[in-house]
């Protein structure tokens, strides 16, 4: 069964139709690859899945579920979690603290018992804390647990940023440019982590991504935007090649 499935789903702005009719179908546990060139609309498909821009057209169905209309908030708690193109960290917060946030969906406490640190507190603290470490192992972050987030390096800050989204349990994660400004040889271990974190967590991974390499290597199948519309889909290797989509990445040639 699909995790996710669109159906004509479109979002115009004004006069610009920014996506236009895209059917998606994702099967559980999946790696997929959404690509494109710049302003193909992909980040903008992301927000509607999220529920930060509402469709004007089509259907987006999670697990079976219309989640059209939904905001954030409702879309994270029923499965959906994303990381974003610009690293949104609390930096001024420990790594732990961090992901320690992820899991609010989760608090078994009230707002009186945690405001006061009484009742449950103690013990829901101690199992979130726990949580958050073995999500930090994951990630080889486990050892910096304590350091402000915005001391991490770059790389870190990234694997960071998926911890954190992991921690709202989701069953898709979106990925929006997971291996934008990372060296090759951090390249090559978020490929590695995320492979890990589909095999281990019974996750679906939507991700936007230019490394080629980086979707060719992980990526099961792919759709092509290309100014809002789909261009080509199917299995990867096949859409890599396909004269389309290279014409789309490089242009005409004079």
């Amino acid at each position: 069964m699909a995790i996710l499935e669109t159906k004509d789903l479109s979002i115009q702005f004004g006069g610009l139709k920014a996506v236009d009719h895209l059917n998606l179908t994702i099967e559980k546990g999946q790696l997929y690859g959404l690509i494109g060139p710049n302003g193909a609309g992909k980040t903008t498909v992301f927000n509607m899945l999220t529920g930060v821009y509402q469709p004007t057209g089509g259907t987006i169905h999670l697990d079976g579920i219309c989640i059209n209309g939904k905001n954030p908030v409702e879309i994270n708690k029923l499965g959906i979690a994303r990381t974003f193109q610009n690293i949104r960290l609390f930096g001024k917060m420990s790594v732990i603290d961090n992901v320690k946030v992820g899991f609010g969906n989760s608090i078994k406490c009230s707002l009186f018992e945690s405001f006061f640190h009484v009742g449950r507190y103690k013990k829901n603290e101690k199992e979130v804390t726990a949580k958050a470490l073995e999500l930090l192992k994951v990630f080889d972050l486990d050892g910096e647990a304590n350091t402000l987030a915005s001391n991490l390096p770059y790389g870190k800050q990234r694997k960071l940023e998926i911890a954190r989204a992991m921690a709202t349990n989701p069953k898709l994660l979106l990925l929006d440019e997971p291996a934008a400004g990372m060296n090759p040889h951090e390249t090559a271990e978020l490929m590695q982590t995320i492979r890990f974190v589909r095999d281990n967590f019974d996750m679906t991974v939507l991700l936007i991504e230019h490394d080629m390499k980086l979707v060719g290597g992980i990526c099961e199948q792919v759709t092509v935007l290309n100014f809002g519309q789909e261009l080509a889909k199917g299995e990867t290797s096949e859409v890599l090649n396909d004269p389309r989509v290279i014409t789309a990445y490089i242009g005409e040639d004079e």
